[in-house]
């Protein structure tokens, strides 16, 4: 019995120690010894438990403590800053995170040694504008952009998505009381369904809300299929996603068909891009493409709008300034909707939403892959790791923002220190998608601050952060009525 207790003693640490580095001992190692010599190094870094990496320590920051920005806080003080760079095993693979501004430039801008590789891409479609590179992913960037960023299509955006607008806050005004995440979700979710495949309110866009909802919640999920898991949950909403988007693909089909006009949504545009040999898009590339945009467009918009509506209410002298401007805009206007010039003409409006945009921290992290290994200042990206590019530390970090967790519009009196805001990416993977998402935003406040007072139910809400930040209650919202 002696012999085996010290047996067994003696072995738990040595498993435990292997299996704390063994990540390290897989992966950095081979690695290091391939460099020494040669003056180059890998960032600093652990890489954790086999499989899970460091999951449980960013589930640790993220979850339990609710304070994010502490995760690259905490590596910052272990390891140093040396240029932003540090190694870690996330999302099921071997990464490099980015999270200065220097460096997230430099990946950005090297699309021919950074492809974007998202984990779980199976879910947003391998054909789609976030998967395909090259020739592919230009005809199809070029074909959203003109789709929605062009001033006659931002006119009549502008137009289709103000009655919605409207509608859902009389509703709320009416209601009194409500939740505002969800309120706000059904108001993007129907915008984004007319606008992207001329879809109308009604119970299957309610039950596509819920999948798409379903979807999400597995983008960033440890890629284990077997039931109980976000991911396998995820695999089952995209199946009864595409479904639907199949049954309405052929019923565009026939009417083009038959000779009967259709509608001018996105859907109808991809259907029709062609490439050089005069190749149309598959069914599967039109499905998988609609499925990624809406993913884009309309929980991003949902939640911004949600933050905007809490931003200001707990800071009420910013609504005031903000409602004086709208104001004055109204006074020469004769109907209730104002077009997409006279937004480009409310200033303070715009630099609210940049702040909202800065605050809600959306998107956290994007990923991108070495296409090749890469020397970056002395460091060594390896040939197929990840770089998870942490964008949220860039809008949090005192270093680029002064007071990062105060809501200041005036901020943006000056433009943002080079490189620090990039909640849309930059260089050639910019979301075509960040002046509709402004636009859709500012248009909100408008309506909002112009016709409306509310309050906080929890104004001192826990902020929970996975799969996007957003206080715990859902912004509650008390005594919603017109002025």
């Amino acid at each position: 019995m002696e012999v085996w207790l010290s047996w067994v003693l003696g072995f738990v640490p040595i498993l435990g120690w292997m299996l704390w580095w063994w990540n390290d001992l897989r992966y950095a190692a081979p690695l290091k010894f391939k460099y020494s010599g040669t003056g180059a190094r890998l960032p600093p870094g652990h890489m954790g438990f086999p499989f899970l990496g460091e999951m449980i320590s960013f589930l640790w920051y993220f979850k339990v403590l609710r304070r994010p920005d502490d995760f690259i806080n905490s590596k910052r003080r272990k390891y140093g800053d040396g240029v932003g760079m540090y190694r870690t095993h996330l999302f099921g693979s071997p990464a490099i995170i980015a999270c200065f501004p220097a460096i997230n430039k430099f990946v950005f801008r090297s699309d021919d040694k950074f492809i974007l590789k998202w984990p779980n891409i199976d879910l947003m479609g391998i054909t789609s504008l976030v998967a395909v590179h090259g020739k592919a992913h230009a005809r199809l960037r070029s074909f959203v952009t003109n789709a929605i960023n062009r001033p006659d299509a931002l006119r009549r955006i502008t137009e289709m998505v103000q009655p919605r607008i409207v509608s859902a806050l009389q509703s709320w005004a009416q209601k009194g009381q409500l939740k505002m995440y969800d309120e706000a979700k059904k108001v993007s979710f129907e915008n984004i369904g007319k606008l992207f495949v001329s879809f109308e309110p009604g119970p299957i866009l309610e039950t596509m809300d819920k999948w798409f909802y379903g979807l999400l919640g597995g983008v960033r999920a440890q890629p284990f299929n077997f039931p109980g898991t976000a991911y396998h949950h995820a695999i089952q909403c995209r199946k009864k996603l595409d479904a639907i988007f199949r049954v309405e693909l052929e019923r565009k089909k026939k009417k083009k068909e038959s000779g009967v006009d259709t509608t001018n949504d996105l859907m109808d545009g991809l259907m029709q891009i062609e490439d050089e040999e005069g190749k149309k898009l598959s069914d599967q590339e039109v499905v998988d493409n609609i499925v990624s945009l809406v993913v884009a467009g309309y929980e991003s918009t949902a939640v911004a709008s949600m933050w905007a509506l809490y931003f200001l209410a707990k800071n009420p002298n910013v609504l005031e300034k903000l409602r004086e401007e709208n104001m004055a805009i109204r006074k020469n206007k004769k109907g209730d909707y104002i077009t997409s010039e006279d937004v480009s003409k409310l200033k303070y409006t715009n630099k609210v939403v940049e702040e909202t945009i800065r605050m809600a921290n959306i998107a956290a992290v994007s990923f991108r892959m070495a296409t090749q290994e890469v020397e970056y200042q002395g460091y060594k990206i390896p040939k197929n790791w990840k770089v998870i590019l942490w964008l949220r530390y860039l809008h949090t970090d005192p270093e680029n923002f002064d007071d990062p967790m105060c809501f200041n519009p005036d901020r943006w009196n000056e433009p943002a220190k080079p490189g620090t805001y990039q909640v849309f990416g930059t260089g050639i993977r910019t979301c075509p998608g960040n002046t509709l998402s402004r636009l859709q935003l500012a248009l909100f406040v408008h309506h909002l601050s112009v016709g409306y007072k509310w309050e906080l139910r929890n104004p001192d809400a826990k902020i929970t952060y996975l799969s996007h930040p957003r206080p715990a209650d859902g912004v509650e919202i008390i005594n919603f009525t017109q002025l």
